[in-house]
């Protein structure tokens, strides 16, 4: 994972406040080896003095930050980026942020960066950083299920427009949306203002346990001390999509769990938001992530985070059931267990 470039998701509805962090983004100082990946240059509004260089779609900014505007898809924006990297077309970037249409699926986009081999070799996803506005999100999250999916994916969630919101109903949309997605931290942001620092180290990147891991896998929120969630939230806006906390204290096989793994995303690919976790295999801590019916490969850590060695895994689901999935997982367990001698 070390030597792929990290890619962040920058999502949010219409309105949410996309362009105006973009903006901020690209004149900050510490965006000099980033490389953003936008859909319409045109609505960024670049200053003409910021601008050094500019070819047919990939701009370099005064403080070495390259601005890249999609011109076909993302898959042969992201394939073309790293071509002019490589051959030294372009200034070097470790570093990659991607804004997404105020309608768009995060999922697809994910599932791009894993299933495509190119891409897979190359990149990894850092994080997906939501944005929600104070005002219009609470509406947005009652009836547009693209607001919805993109809190659900979220590690992060940015609100903006809080200067806008009175203080009780911006304390309910930090419940709607702890609601939805109760892993992802959420962060009150006024006009765009933030370090590129805080939108980057969001997942997974390297098999050594640190704080990073820790983070990745959740902050402590149930006083267990053990980063994961209790049973299940659910919310009013829309009482199917939730996150659901499962351990299981015998350890599994990667056979097994696997096979428990593929029963369920052939059956509920769909409905199965998110899903990432820590899984005890045969003693050993591997992390497993995914989206919807696409995984990331497993990744072998190279010791416990804690002493807790059970497997822990939170899934942000609709319509999905706790009982449901275990079930599964002890159905398929008990087709897996040898018979009596």
């Amino acid at each position: 994972m070390a030597g792929k470039l990290p890619v962040t998701l920058i999502t949010g509805f219409l309105g949410s406040g996309k362009t105006t962090l973009i903006s901020r983004l690209l004149k900050h100082p510490d965006m000099n080896r980033v490389a953003v990946v936008i859909n319409e240059i045109g609505e960024i509004g670049i200053d003409h003095d910021l601008v050094t260089m500019s070819s047919e779609n990939v701009t370099l900014l005064a403080n070495g930050c390259l601005c890249c505007t999609v011109r076909t898809d993302l898959q042969e924006t992201l394939r073309a980026l790293f071509g002019q990297r490589r051959a030294g077309q372009i200034a070097d970037f470790d570093r990659v942020i991607v804004e997404t249409t105020g309608l768009a699926d995060p999922a697809p986009v994910i599932q791009t960066l894993v299933s495509d081999t190119m891409l897979a070799a190359q990149y990894r996803l850092d994080g997906v950083v939501t944005l929600v506005d104070a005002v219009n999100g609470p509406g947005q999250l009652e009836r547009q299920p693209e607001a919805q999916k993109q809190a659900a994916l979220a590690d992060l969630i940015l609100i903006t427009k809080s200067d806008l919101a009175d203080p009780a109903a911006l304390d309910a949309l930090g419940k709607a949306l702890k609601a939805i997605n109760a892993t992802a931290e959420q962060r009150v942001v006024k006009m765009g203002e933030i370090a590129p620092s805080e939108l980057v180290g969001l997942g997974l990147a390297s098999a050594r346990v640190g704080p990073a891991t820790q983070r990745f896998l959740g902050t402590p929120l149930d006083g267990a001390g053990d980063g994961y969630l209790g049973e299940r939230r659910g919310g009013r806006h829309d009482p199917g999509i939730a996150t659901l906390s499962l351990r299981f204290d015998a350890p599994f096989t990667w056979d097994g769990f696997s096979a428990a793994m593929e029963l369920l995303t052939k059956l509920r690919g769909p409905d199965l938001l998110r899903v990432k976790g820590i899984v005890n295999v045969d003693g050993k801590p591997v992390v497993v992530q995914g989206v919807q019916h696409i995984f990331h490969p497993p990744v072998e850590l190279d010791r416990w985070p804690s002493a807790d060695t059970r497997t822990r895994l939170v899934f942000i689901t609709r319509n999905i059931t706790p009982d449901a999935i275990r079930g599964l997982f002890a159905a398929v367990g008990a087709i897996a267990a040898p018979g009596p001698a």
